[in-house]
């Protein structure tokens, strides 16, 4: 067994939080089995519209739902506190393109460690903070001790230039040709050499199996001992 993960992740997804957090999780586990993960930035909103897809939220019934689904994914993850941010949703145009200089320029460890930490800044209550403003993006990252204040603004100025709008950019293409509506996208490739899609924080089980690697369905436990079943 054996192969390849390769994650698209927006820091504006709530999705794309609870996905980060469960590959990092996970790791260890797939390195065993010899599957290797790599993370990528995209642009989600550049994604929803050339897709033609439509965010949850804008639809009445979805955002409604959205509230248990929402609070049912959080416990499941480990009662992570995350909320939507006041100024949700954030055009994460600045931070996805600084992670995609991040990316090229700093060890893997650094960047893994800067694309959670702008998740955790955005969506973690009380203070959640807009690091789609310069500013403010700064500030998380000086406070960070991953990077030098030279560094902190090498990586502001190049967000800015051309080479790494068009790498965001190209990421984002990429997985619209890839068919992409949305995030987490992940594009998975096996020990065979064959490729597929999978979309969403639910599906692992489905990518598991796709990989080769032994996993434990969801079962019904029976009653503790003393427990009267329930009729």
């Amino acid at each position: 067994m054996g192969g390849h993960i390769d994650c698209y992740l927006d820091c504006s997804s709530f999705y794309g939080y609870l996905t980060l957090l469960y590959l990092l999780k996970q790791r260890e586990q797939l390195l065993a089995h010899h599957v290797t993960v790599d993370f990528h930035p995209i642009f989600l909103g550049g994604v929803n519209v050339g897709s033609g897809n439509k965010p949850p939220w804008t639809l009445p019934a979805k955002a409604a739902y959205g509230v248990f689904d929402g609070a049912r994914a959080k416990k499941y993850h480990g009662d992570i506190a995350m909320e939507a941010p006041p100024f949700f949703p954030p055009l994460t145009l600045l931070p996805q393109r600084a992670l995609c200089f991040i990316k090229s320029h700093h060890p893997p460890s650094t960047f893994e460690q800067t694309f959670h930490l702008l998740f955790h800044a955005l969506w973690t209550p009380p203070s959640q903070i807009n690091v789609t403003q310069a500013p403010l993006l700064r500030s998380v990252l000086a406070s960070s001790n991953l990077y030098t204040e030279g560094q902190v603004e090498e990586i502001l100025v190049k967000a800015g230039e051309k080479e790494w709008k068009d790498k965001l950019l190209d990421n984002t293409k990429k997985v619209l040709e890839q068919g992409a509506f949305g995030a987490p996208w992940m594009w998975v490739r096996n020990e065979e050499g064959k490729e597929e899609p999978f979309f969403g924080s639910d599906r692992f089980h489905f990518m598991w199996e796709y990989l080769g690697i032994p996993w434990q369905d969801i079962e019904i436990l029976s009653p503790k001992e003393g427990e009267k079943a329930k009729l």
